[in-house]
């Protein structure tokens, strides 16, 4: 498998690149990996990149986005922070990786069992961390239909859900923030979306819907 080149990124439209992703998320579950010379990747990169995608995902140790979508060198450009949030930086390299780098399409990329999503649930309050988790409280506002005594994270209903919304408020926080981002997908040109990876099975299921 050879990286992308300017004329294969050019070449494809977001639809197709957000069936690479459901390809190799396929490979990765049914264990089949594509067969790559990474070495040879890195000599074919040296002099530039064309990656067809751009995922925001969580920094969890078990959701490497290259892994979970077989992908390789050059191939995607990955933007991990904890509870896949969003901020002016993460916003800054998605529009880089877009309007810049070429790449078709956005993922946000949130997970089942995520450390970040029970912090906020059960309102942990520590150092640093405790601004980054209010960033996901949104999230958890947005379920209403857990009972009060029952909005912790122990409930893992409740904190499936919240893992849910935090994905579609970050996708629609993409929409709103970025002027670049969104013109670039009412013309066609790039595609948003939002998905969510089972730690368990290793399947990715897409969010599509605008």
């Amino acid at each position: 498998m050879r990286p992308h080149t300017k004329e294969t990124q050019d070449n494809l439209t977001p639809e197709l690149a957000l069936d690479i992703l459901k390809e190799g998320n396929e490979r990765f579950v049914n264990n089949i990996k594509t067969h790559r010379n990474l070495l040879q990747q890195v000599n074919e990169t040296s002099a530039g990149q064309f990656p067809f995608a751009a995922i925001l995902s969580c920094i969890d140790s078990r959701t490497s986005a290259e892994l979970i979508f077989d992908q390789g060198l050059g191939d995607i450009l990955s933007i991990r922070i904890a509870g896949n949030i969003l901020n002016e930086d993460i916003l800054g390299s998605m529009e880089l990786a877009c309007k810049i780098a070429g790449s078709k399409l956005i993922v946000v990329l949130g997970h089942t069992k995520c450390g970040a999503i029970t912090g906020a649930c059960d309102n942990i309050v520590l150092g640093n961390i405790t601004a980054l988790l209010n960033k996901i409280k949104p999230a958890i506002t947005l379920e209403t239909q857990t009972p009060a005594e029952q909005r912790n994270g122990n409930n893992e209903s409740f904190v499936y859900k919240v893992t849910e919304n935090n994905v579609f408020i970050t996708v629609k926080k993409v929409r709103e923030q970025s002027s670049i981002l969104k013109e670039m997908e009412q013309t066609k040109q790039i595609k948003i979306v939002g998905g969510l990876y089972d730690v368990d099975s290793g399947q990715v299921t897409f969010y599509e819907t605008a």
